[in-house]
């Protein structure tokens, strides 16, 4: 899953060296959500701590 972020940020890099801003811009914005969305994920999951 954390794959995707960065497949999108590598998409957004590549549109951006080719002269298609809008395209760069959307990737970015859509690859920054899946980030934020994944890291909420993470931190709002319950510690299973046995002592």
């Amino acid at each position: 899953m954390m794959v995707i972020p960065f497949l999108g940020v590598s998409g957004a890099l590549g549109a951006a060296l080719a002269g298609r801003r809008s395209l760069a811009l959307a990737l970015w914005a859509v690859s920054l959500l899946a980030l934020l969305l994944l890291f909420h994920q993470h931190a709002s999951d319950a510690l299973n701590l046995t002592f």
